[in-house]
Order: C-alpha cells, then sequence, then structure tokens
C-alpha cells in the first residue's frame, strides 16, 4: 500500500504533484470534522497528506479560592491513529511528523515501530518548537536535542539496529524520512550558512527528503535550492506554502516563523476591508506563488491547511 515520498516524485516523472498537512482534531472532538476539510481535496489526487503532531503544554486547572494547579497535557493527541484513518479511508499516503520535543527516544521508537506495522512508509522528523513556558528549546530528559538526532535514530531502525540491540530483526523497517528547511534561516541560526549545514548533518544522518517552511518570496526559495545544492544537498526540496488567511498574519507569521512578507502582499492586506476580502488576497497571491514554482519544475506543492480547506481547493483548482 504504502509508497515513499521519493518513489511518487519518480514515478511522478517532472510532474508538480500536490499535497497538503493538517492538524489532529482538539481531544474531544470528532474526526469527521478532519475529513470534512480534506474530502474536498481528494479531487487533486495527493499522493499523500502529512499529520502534525503537537508537543505537549501545560494546562492550569482552577481548584477556587485563587489556587491553580499545573498539569501537563497533549492538546491534540492522536497523529499515529489519524495517519492509519486516513491511509484507510483515502488509500493515500499518510505522514506522521515526529518530534525531538517532550518524547524520549524509547516512546519514539514504539511510535516508530507502530507506523512500521501500520504501513506507514514515510515519517517527517522534526525537533519542534519549545514549550511556550521555556526561553528556549530543551529535550526531554532522554529524548533526541536535534532534529538531525532524530534522523540518525529512524535511520538505524531501517538498519535493523534498535535502541536496546538485543532485538532479532528479521524484517527492517525501510523509512523514507522527510526534514525540514528553512529558506529564510531557523529562527535559532545565527546565520543562513550555519543553518545549511545543519541541514546538511540532517540529509547526511539519512533524511531523503526537505519539506521547506513557508515563505513568500519564491526568490528566497530558489535561492534556497541553489545554496543547498552547492553545498552538497542532492535530496528533493519541496517548497511549503501557506495562503495568508486573516490580517492578523501579518504581526504573528514575521514572529512566530521569523519570515519576511513581500511590500506588495502586505499593502494587499492591509488595504482589505474585512478578513474574507483578506482571505481573497491571500489565494490570489498563493495561486501566482503556486504557478511560478510549478512551472520551475518543483516536485511537490505542499500546502500548510491549517484546518481549514476552502482556501486550499481554490489554489489548487487553478493550478493542479
Amino acid at each position: 500500500m504504502g509508497m515513499k515520498v521519493t518513489d511518487h516524485i519518480k514515478k511522478a516523472n517532472g510532474t508538480t504533484l500536490f499535497s497538503f498537512e493538517v492538524i489532529p482534531p482538539q481531544k474531544g472532538k470528532n474526526i469527521k470534522e478532519l475529513y470534512d476539510n480534506i474530502d474536498p481535496l481528494m479531487e487533486f489526487k495527493p499522493p499523500f497528506i502529512d499529520v502534525t503532531t503537537s508537543r505537549e503544554e501545560y494546562v492550569y486547572i482552577d481548584r477556587g479560592n485563587g489556587l491553580l494547579d499545573k498539569r501537563i497535557t497533549r492538546m491534540r493527541p492522536g497523529t499515529v491513529g489519524i495517519c492509519a484513518s486516513i491511509m484507510y479511508k483515502y488509500s493515500v499516503d499518510a505522514i506522521p511528523h515526529l518530534l525531538c520535543g517532550g518524547f524520549t527516544k524509547e516512546e519514539t521508537e514504539y511510535v516508530l515501530v507502530d507506523c512500521h506495522y501500520l504501513g506507514i512508509d514515510n515519517v517527517m522528523a522534526l525537533r519542534g518548537d519549545s514549550m511556550k513556558e521555556e526561553p528556549y528549546f530543551i529535550p526531554a530528559d532522554g529524548g533526541n536535542a536535534f532534529a538531525s538526532e532524530l534522523v540518525s535514530q529512524i535511520a538505524n531502525l531501517n538498519r535493523g539496529k534498535y535502541l536496546h540491540d538485543d532485538v532479532n530483526v528479521e524484517h527492517n523497517a525501510d523509512f523514507c524520512i522527510g526534514v525540514a528547511g528553512y529558506p529564510e534561516k531557523h529562527m535559532e541560526a545565527p546565520s543562513l550558512a550555519t543553518d545549511l549545514k545543519r541541514l546538511k548533518e540532517k540529509v547526511d544522518a539519512g533524511a531523503d527528503y526537505v519539506v521547506t517552511q513557508m515563505f513568500f518570496d519564491n526568490k528566497r526559495y530558489f535561492d534556497f535550492v541553489e545554496k543547498a545544492k552547492a553545498i552538497g544537498i542532492t535530496v528533493p526540496i519541496i517548497p511549503g506554502i501557506k495562503p495568508i488567511a486573516v490580517k492578523r498574519h501579518l504581526q504573528i507569521l514575521p514572529q512566530v516563523f521569523k519570515i519576511d512578507l513581500p511590500q506588495d502582499l502586505i499593502d494587499a492586506v492591509e488595504a482589505c476591508k474585512d478578513n474574507n476580502a483578506v482571505r481573497q488576497v491571500g489565494i490570489e497571491f498563493a495561486i501566482q506563488q503556486s504557478k511560478e514554482l510549478r512551472d520551475a519544475g518543483v516536485p511537490f506543492l505542499h500546502y500548510y491547511s491549517m484546518g481549514k480547506s476552502d482556501n486550499i481547493k481554490a489554489i489548487a483548482s487553478k493550478i493542479f
């Protein structure tokens, strides 16, 4: 059933393919809501759908008389279960995100074993964000500190090497490993050159393909791909695209993702009367962006849907 991302790319033979990312429903919500957002996008034949993983966060439970209990929880669990259900329902590959943050190496190994049993052939290896309360990223006790370490752990498992090597391996896992790339550099990297070195480390550790963080200036992507090639990164680099949907994105995206927005996009969004108009601007802009990238022959156009699919559908219907 499953097929590797790299095999999907080979099979497409130069045609740009469509893929997107979904977020698990919040705890207590129904999976139907997720299906309702996936259904309209299936006509564009995505070979795979990414499913994000949320790291743990603190919640404060009010005990009355001004006392708060601090508890740790995951608000959106169920990534692997959702991947299995997507594969079962739609017969497409589903790719779970794996994080360093908040997971021990043991827990990661268990998730990978589950994926292997379920026929999940691709995984996305990410370091993950720091917790809201932390000034910077702190790895879990007994967890991987860097995405490159996580990639190594998965690559070892592909070679039949488990954490406690007393396993008699008859059938190796064979995960295709995706990692993140940052055309405008990771917010914690001192420079783009340093960041590209980190990316090279991830690829050398066993990463098979790269998906970029969202960007709004295609030139940043093209430059990034050139620089990556120049230092010997030969794996496919898939562009990640997010349509702007609300005015607030002008503040949030640069702040959270440390990315620049092109002035013409900022001007267009600022001129909008309401968020419906912003959504339209975001769609138009992403269509232009997608066309240019498709014409340049990118392997996939990967969309960050953030739980709603109407704008992704509007974009895809003009491109695919």
